[in-house]
């Protein structure tokens, strides 16, 4: 039986929007897992950028990705997810993957921030081809506030209707403020 957690929900629906062997970003790398699911999608044939600004998330992805031997799929990179624009050119991605919030098991002072989010966010639309799609996992409460969320969803909803489909879900029946998981489809 399925878990449905956000991540599980999320890759069941990215996949089915998404060309196989294609060209993904994984903008939060964190503990690896969101990597290893798009190195599955790529196949022999396609390529994960992959980003992250702490080592350990580098090491992890490294380790994981190792175990699984698809490591020459993907291309890891420490640096800000706001930066990817600097690895991929534009209408070249077929799907972008987000996990705002902070690294499991590492120091929750380090994480995603509304600024640099929505940067990311936009900076990923001009990257994705005609066609492609954007999820996104968005957290709130507890360590990660609300701000970000906020920005998110705000910034989601001022999308141009004609470029884009927005799609935005929600665990309804959930308590203490439930993961938001979006999804964005640029239009051919």
């Amino acid at each position: 039986m399925k878990s449905y957690q956000i991540t599980e929900w999320s890759h069941e629906l990215f996949q089915l929007q998404v060309n196989p062997n294609g060209l993904y970003i994984d903008a939060t790398m964190g503990n690896g897992y969101d990597t290893l699911f798009l190195c599955e999608l790529a196949g022999e044939s396609g390529k994960v950028l992959a980003f992250d600004v702490q080592e350990k998330a580098i090491m992890c992805t490294t380790k994981l990705l190792k175990e699984h031997n698809v490591e020459n799929r993907a291309k890891l990179y420490l640096d800000s997810h706001e930066n990817m624009d600097e690895y991929a050119e534009a209408g070249s991605v077929d799907g972008i993957y987000f996990n705002f919030g902070y690294l499991p098991g590492g120091d929750h002072n380090l994480a995603t921030k509304a600024d640099t989010s929505v940067k990311a966010i936009e900076k990923g639309l001009e990257l994705l081809k005609k066609g492609g799609v954007m999820a996104l996992c968005i957290y709130s409460g507890g360590d990660t506030g609300f701000e970000e969320k906020n920005r998110i969803l705000e910034y989601l909803k001022k999308l141009n209707s004609r470029k884009y489909v927005v799609i935005v879900n929600s665990y309804y029946n959930r308590e203490n403020n439930p993961p938001i998981p979006a999804f964005i489809v640029k239009k051919g």
